[in-house]
């Protein structure tokens, strides 16, 4: 039993089978030895003396434990577990107690360390509690600077250099290890005691994480917080909590960090009520979560409320309801309501304060994003709530998570600055060497090669082709690129005539370049130039692009109808004829007049860039460079008058959360039965080059899109689960 004036101490040392000293518990070793004693600080006396051994699971002692402490493998293997060894403290302090006539006790040790980095997170790894007792303790050291101000400062005394102030005149190498510690102590304290000196004010542990929210008006000192990396992704607040048991996080003081997606990127920021948990929690570096080594590092009050800061009054108020569990839902349909979702999780997990404990997450203009947050006053209501994990609400599964304060936060932080038209980047213009002209016309003096290594260049092309070399017209090589700038795989050549070209293809169609076959195909320059806009070309003949630019504006806002144009400033910088002309739809007129186009209007790029391929500089073979457009070009192209594109019949579907190496047959094979070819997806990347996850679908028509979309949303590709969208 204890109290906060306790009328008795029990003063306590320990050691573990690592690091002795300053760095006792950074090494995550196990408790080997514990020797303490009561004192009774009213009438000056003491208790018996004990000494256990405790049995650890590695009995691999360090050296320096070897050398310090005396004990050996063999020794403690005949020693009781922890466990015990606690349950028979408790026990015999009770019974010193008794026979000292006093009924309350406070622990007392040399520092900080054996009660908060030892044994606190050694019990929570081993999955039992640790009595009420071990949550407040006096450290001597503290008690000590207190009761002799001129003494060495806190973190620079040792048993030993109180001793040597206060002249005591013990020998260490008397005495068993632990037994000169526990001695030496209680000689320290009955000096102090001599002194007047009253403890009053103990240490304190928490006994479980405290969430709540944190606004950003908020000040945070930097000298208490931490970055903890490498965490399992399902990891939650209460997770961290433990990995840091023993030490004090403030209230709400763990922020989960999400990634670009909305999903956690296995980092947190944690903050501690000051700096000296903090720098104890440095000393957690490398220490284990599970089978995995969190590292530690120091972080900042800024990086704090990034994360965790909140404006929003609505988020507030949600979040003012203390002691709540927190649970994430992602993937609701955007019809949900909040009746819906309280059906969903049933009698059996009520929701704190019924519609009040939703909180659902919106796009600044108010459309639903699919995800919400619920709170449950207890963890049993939590846990019923996960088990719904994966089940169904309407023609979607439903994913739910743990979640926190701050991602509460983030999430709605990173939704509501979302802007409604996002900024791309300044577009790429290839730098064409004037004045060579691009073939438009349908004679069929043109080859297209399919199927080239990626790292194929404009000398392994030359090779490829041997004598048929010297038909090439002059800067008559056009590698293929794709969004990313990179090479496609694809190239076309304008030959001398038809005849060569037929000859070409009749005689390179599947040679091997390098490790892999190369399709040639015969074609003309006008199918060049269709290909290079996004359609496809095969022995049948042409099918144009999956897409048109202005399928890619939400319903919400209206539609760009631009042309593929380059801006005004940048066009003067090359000659007209060696621009592309635009791509001629089945409807247009053969005499219309040809549209200067070579890369999307900023003002069509709303989501992202479309076009499927762009194609380089022509070249023979010598190389080219890019510049970025000007400022003032892209200025521009988004007021210029452009020609509107017309529409291709049918509806897109956007495709998220792919697996990375998915490729055309899987998706074919994920939409089998919904008359889909290959030239109808469109797999999108990042402004890296690497796989997005998402991709572009065109369906022949809007309802098929529709029933795509409601039979195979929310289902496995792989081992991903992928939602779909019409857009």
């Amino acid at each position: 039993m204890t109290a906060s004036h306790s009328d008795s101490l029990v003063v306590l040392f320990g050691a573990t089978a690592g690091a002795y000293g300053a760095k006792l518990g950074s090494d995550e070793r196990e408790l080997i030895l514990l020797v303490w004693q009561v004192v009774d600080l009213q009438n000056k006396k003491v208790g018996t003396l004990h000494k256990s051994l405790v049995k650890a699971d590695n009995l691999d002692l360090s050296d320096q434990c070897r050398e310090v402490s005396g004990l050996t493998p063999e020794g403690l293997g005949k020693a009781e577990p922890l466990d015990r060894v606690l349950q028979q403290f408790s026990q015999l302090v009770s019974s010193d107690l008794k026979v000292l006539g006093r009924s309350s006790y406070t622990l007392c040790s040399d520092g900080q360390l054996l009660i908060r980095q030892v044994l606190h997170p050694e019990t929570s790894k081993k999955n039992f509690l640790l009595s009420d007792c071990f949550y407040s303790f006096y450290d001597l050291r503290k008690e000590f600077h207190t009761c002799y101000p001129s003494s060495a400062a806190v973190k620079d005394q040792t048993i030993k250099t109180m001793a040597e102030y206060l002249g005591l005149g013990t020998d260490e190498a008397e005495e068993d290890f632990g037994v000169w510690q526990v001695k030496t102590m209680v000689a320290i304290i009955f000096s102090m005691l001599s002194e007047d000196h009253v403890f009053t004010e103990p240490e304190t542990v928490k006994h479980k994480y405290e969430t709540g929210p944190c606004s950003k008006s908020e000040t945070v000192d930097s000298e208490t917080v931490i970055r903890a990396r490498g965490l399992p992704w399902q990891s939650s607040d209460q997770d961290i909590a433990r990995f840091f048991k023993g030490l004090n996080i403030a209230k709400g003081g763990v922020a989960l960090c999400l990634n670009s997606q909305g999903r956690r990127n296995g980092e947190a920021l944690v903050r501690f009520v000051n700096s000296e948990q903090r720098d104890l929690a440095l000393e957690r570096h490398k220490h284990h979560m599970g089978s995995r080594y969190i590292e530690v590092y120091k972080a900042t009050g800024e990086e704090f409320l990034k994360i965790a800061g909140g404006t929003s009054n609505e988020v507030a108020q949600f979040l003012s309801k203390e002691n709540q569990v927190i649970i994430r839902m992602r993937g609701l349909p955007f019809t949900a309501t909040q009746e819906d979702v309280l059906g969903f999780l049933g009698p059996e997990c009520p929701v704190t304060g019924g519609k009040e404990g939703l909180l659902f997450v919106k796009y600044p203009d108010g459309r639903p994003t699919g995800d919400a947050f619920v709170l449950f006053s207890c963890e049993e209501y939590a846990q019923n709530a996960l088990k719904k994990h994966k089940e169904i609400l309407g023609k979607r599964y439903i994913e739910l998570f743990r979640s926190t304060a701050a991602e509460v936060q983030q999430v709605l932080n990173r939704y509501m600055s979302t802007p409604l038209i996002p900024t791309l980047p300044t577009p790429i213009i290839p730098v064409i060497p004037p004045p060579y002209t691009i073939a438009t016309g349908s004679v069929r003096d043109c080859v297209r090669l399919r199927g080239l290594p990626y790292t194929a260049g404009i000398d392994d092309i030359l090779e490829f082709m041997g004598d048929a070399t010297g038909d090439i017209k002059p800067h008559g090589v056009h590698m293929v690129l794709n969004q990313q700038g990179r090479p496609s795989g694809d190239a076309f050549i304008q030959m001398k005539s038809a005849d060569k070209a037929f000859m070409v293809a009749q005689k390179c169609h599947k040679k091997m370049m390098k490790d892999r076959y190369v399709e040639v195909f015969q074609c003309s320059g006008e199918e060049m130039n269709f290909v290079l806009m996004g359609g496809t070309l095969n022995r049948s003949g042409l099918s144009p692009p999956p897409c048109k630019l202005p399928c890619l504006s939400p319903p919400a806002y209206a539609a760009f109808q631009t042309a593929a144009v380059i801006p005004a400033e940048a066009a003067a910088l090359y000659q007209p004829q060696a621009l592309l002309p635009s791509t001629r739809t089945p409807q247009a007129s053969a005499a219309a007049p040809p549209t200067v186009t070579y890369y999307p209007a900023q003002a069509a790029q709303l989501y992202m860039n479309y076009t499927a391929y762009y194609p380089s500089p022509p070249v023979s073979p010598t190389t080219v460079g890019y510049i970025a457009a000007p400022p003032g070009a892209v200025a521009a192209a988004a007021t210029a008058t452009h020609t509107p594109i017309l529409p291709q019949p049918g509806a897109l579907v956007r495709m998220q959360g792919l697996p990375y190496n998915t490729g055309m047959k899987e998706i074919l094979s994920f939409f089998q039965g919904y008359q889909l070819q290959a030239d109808s997806i469109l797999m999108l990347y990042n402004f890296s080059g690497q796989p997005s996850g998402e991709a572009l679908v065109t369906f022949p028509s809007l309802d098929l899109a529709k029933q795509a979309v409601a039979e195979r949303n929310g289902q496995l590709l792989g081992s991903c689960s992928v939602h779909l969208y019409l857009v």
